[in-house]
């Protein structure tokens, strides 16, 4: 039963807890945004992981960000002790009213929530499973897996709720700055691409590998694309990708298909979401570029979410080409079968399918309101 949350609205200086990737920070946009609205003169500071931390410049709510690779999230740094005492030097000079910690429902709030407790927060809220007795002062029992299985985004609007936090606009937020979108207009017009046309963003790249489509799959779709679409196509991925998206391209430049240009590498984060903003549609198979393209209003077919709705595009039109799997709500990054089934069953033709189903539906509008702006 939710608590009075009259010390939740009286509080100004929120920190907000999210340390994982960058997708994650992105799907508890709408959740900060009911916070800052709970009260006027509310300030908000996000503690994320490096990459989360650079999205704040870009996220309209927060106010500040804190970079933290703790030690309980995978794939984060090996800090020395000093270095963490330092972080909690840190959360407790800031004198914050109140945290919220944001989870999955495969991590735990606790580790974070201890670390807000000796940083002096007197109000804390988060999911829990077990009792945390003096370590949350206000907290949910986590319905999730086993009662229900939500968005993320509707999972981090719940808890809020809890504490009397609500807001009616419910999508992502990222805002890019101006002269990210001139940039990347300029580096169209350079690779011969008219930025107010017709082209698409493909991000073949996932960090998790039970979420890659195969390269002979990539080859194959940009194919497809190149005769059923007939536009650019532009990737877009890290550094460390640029070979694998090489391979992908090349014998689409071979052949003399579709133009196909690579700026794999070459956009920082700022960059890529003003990339995104522009583009017709947005394939993707990494669930950050597909929640940066959500929240930056770009319409996305999703080859990431297939064994795990929890991550589908928010409140964008977007698509999610789908087979059988046996494996809905999977959480793991390697596929315990030990190879990459459900994407390796996905066909090519079934993505062009939905590529084409959803420049249908929004490309008419889309340039029109891209010429309003």
């Amino acid at each position: 039963m939710t608590r009075p949350a009259l010390p939740w609205n009286q509080a100004r200086h929120l920190l907000c807890v999210r340390l994982d990737a960058l997708g994650d920070v992105l799907m508890c946009t709408p959740a900060m945004r009911a916070l800052r609205a709970q009260h006027p003169e509310r300030r908000l500071t996000l503690l994320a992981s490096p990459a989360g931390a650079a999205l704040a410049p870009y996220l309209d709510d927060v106010d500040a960000a804190i970079a933290y690779e703790a030690p309980w999230i995978k794939s984060s740094a090996d800090l020395r002790p000093e270095q963490h005492r330092d972080r909690l030097a840190t959360l407790a000079g800031h004198g914050f009213d109140a945290a919220v910690i944001f989870t999955s429902y495969s991590q735990s709030a606790l580790p974070a929530a201890l670390l807000c407790q000796l940083a002096g927060i007197p109000l804390r809220l988060a999911y829990c499973r077990e009792q945390p007795y003096q370590l949350l002062s206000d907290w949910i029992a986590d319905p999730e897996p086993g009662a229900m299985v939500r968005h993320e985004v509707q999972r981090q609007l719940d808890l809020v709720r809890h504490v009397g936090a609500e807001i009616a606009d419910e999508r992502l937020a990222f805002t890019p700055l101006p002269a990210d979108i001139d940039a990347v207009r300029g580096r169209l017009r350079q690779a011969g691409i008219d930025p107010d046309g017709r082209w698409l963003v493909l991000h073949p790249g996932a960090s998790a590998p039970a979420r890659r489509y195969p390269p002979h799959h990539w080859q194959t779709l940009v194919r497809e694309l190149g005769e059923r679409v007939k536009c650019p196509l532009v990737f877009t991925g890290a550094a460390h990708e640029a070979a694998q998206i090489a391979q992908i391209v090349a014998p689409a430049r071979e052949s003399g298909g579709a133009p196909v240009h690579s700026f794999a590498g070459q956009l920082h984060i700022g960059e890529l979401g003003a990339l995104l903003s522009q583009a017709s549609l947005v394939v993707s198979s990494n669930t950050g570029p597909t929640h940066l393209a959500a929240a930056v209003g770009a319409p996305v077919v999703d080859l990431s979410a297939l064994p795990n709705p929890r991550y589908t595009p928010w409140r964008v039109p977007g698509r999610v080409p789908n087979h059988d799997v046996g494996c809905r709500n999977c959480a793991r990054s390697i596929c315990p079968q030990g190879h990459h089934d459900c994407p390796e069953k996905l066909a090519p033709s079934q993505v062009v399918d939905a590529v084409c189903s959803l420049l249908k539906q929004t490309e008419p509008y889309r340039r029109k309101e891209m010429r309003m702006a």
